[in-house]
């Protein structure tokens, strides 16, 4: 049994306990590598523990004896009846091989019996729905992927900057403190992927909050596309969302074979254009029709380990690289692709796009993570597509 399945595990018990989010980290080597930007198991003087460093480590000498299990399904009943200090150190044994952990949370949470602890939380202010919980971010780097980031990073979450740019996670990482870590990935490598949750379960055990934002758009008619462009969109918009849901999606049922009561959520970032098509835009539009398909069928699939699926469909993101690049920008590749009947400059193409916008602008990170606190807070709401686009999209029956 490997760290990524034991993790989890030990991570729901605690959820289970307490009621309230923790980070478990690994405290001595284990039968699997890690590759962690983090190295959680490096040796921290317990004179700089802290509640807000997921890695200072808590003395040894405070963990009970290994909790035994003759057999890996019955570890969330071994560890339910354990001895779970928080903040402390708890040890298992599985097949003849100890693993150690510490557990603490984020901030100055008060951990109390109950799942229901952070939904009273969260009734005081929509942020604090986040507060303390771990979340990933995919494509967080940059555009609404960072916006995310920093948005949640505020509300006193810990998050994984997951990006195909690395040393742009790992400046904004470093920008960010100790809240939050770089992930070098790939979403569109199955590989990749599966490295990036190892990585998760061996740096905090497990996690609250999955965004799957990373997407790309290639402009193009379909009578002049190319078939590598269109492939590429689908890869990253469409198969990339999958492979983010198999994987991480698999700690979360094993962190909820524990915890019974903990609710966990994955997010697709998508987009207006998967409610409605978009001219000269089918590959992205297409994709992202697609990715809605598989919210609806996720939903409905993982809602028996306590995982709700849903997407937010924000309208367009003008002042992000998405738009704005001066040379991959989606405000130049319509202008040279014509998909702006007249315009012959950029300002004249965003002039259009704004005058679709009913509130006449377009969507910025604030209005996207509003509404990722209120899939999170929302308890009885899942499989949904929910537009943010400044009434440019409407629902209709």
């Amino acid at each position: 049994m490997s760290l990524v399945e034991i993790a989890p595990v030990v991570r729901g018990a605690y959820l289970a306990r307490y009621g309230v989010p923790v980070l478990v980290t690994p405290l001595a080597e284990v039968p699997t590598q890690s590759a962690s930007t983090l190295d959680p198991l490096a040796e921290v003087p317990t004179e700089s523990a802290s509640t807000l460093d997921p890695l200072a480590e808590v003395p040894t000498e405070s963990a009970s004896k290994p909790q035994k299990v003759s057999t890996p399904a019955d570890l969330p009943q071994v560890l339910a009846d354990a001895d779970l200090p928080l903040p402390g150190t708890v040890a298992v044994e599985v097949d003849g091989q100890t693993y150690r952990f510490s557990a603490r949370t984020l901030g100055d949470l008060t951990p109390l019996p109950g799942a229901r602890t952070a939904e009273a939380r969260s009734a005081a202010s929509r942020s604090a729905v986040v507060a303390g919980k771990v979340a990933v971010v995919t494509g967080g780097a940059q555009g609404f992927g960072a916006e995310i980031v920093h948005g949640l990073i505020d509300s006193g979450a810990f998050v994984y900057i997951a990006d195909l740019n690395g040393d742009g996670a790992a400046a904004l990482a470093a920008e960010l403190g100790d809240r939050a870590a770089a992930i070098t990935v790939n979403v569109a490598d199955e590989a990749s992927v599966a490295a990036m949750a190892e990585q998760i379960a061996a740096t905090t055990g497990g996690l609250d909050l999955v965004i799957s934002n990373a997407g790309i758009v290639r402009a193009g008619g379909v009578l002049e596309q190319e078939l590598s462009a269109f492939a590429l969109t689908t890869d990253i918009n469409y198969t990339a969302f999958f492979l983010v849901t198999k994987h991480l999606g698999r700690l979360l049922a094993a962190q909820h074979t524990a915890a019974p009561g903990w609710m966990s959520d994955i997010i697709q970032i998508n987009s207006k254009s998967g409610l409605v098509g978009s001219n000269k835009n089918g590959a992205y539009a297409g994709s992202k029709f697609g990715g809605i398909g598989l919210v609806q069928s996720f939903a409905l699939e993982l809602v028996e380990h306590g995982v709700k699926v849903n997407a937010i469909c924000p309208g367009n993101f003008y002042d992000g690289p998405l738009w704005s690049d001066p040379d991959k920008g989606l405000f130049v590749q319509y202008l040279r692709s014509g998909k702006v009947p007249g315009a012959t400059t950029v300002d004249e193409v965003r002039e259009f796009y704004e005058a679709k916008v009913p509130l006449r602008r377009g969507t910025t990170g604030a209005d996207v993570m509003r509404a990722v606190y209120y899939i999170v807070e929302q308890a009885y709401e899942t499989g949904q597509a929910l537009p943010v686009t400044g009434g440019q999209v409407m629902l209709s029956s």
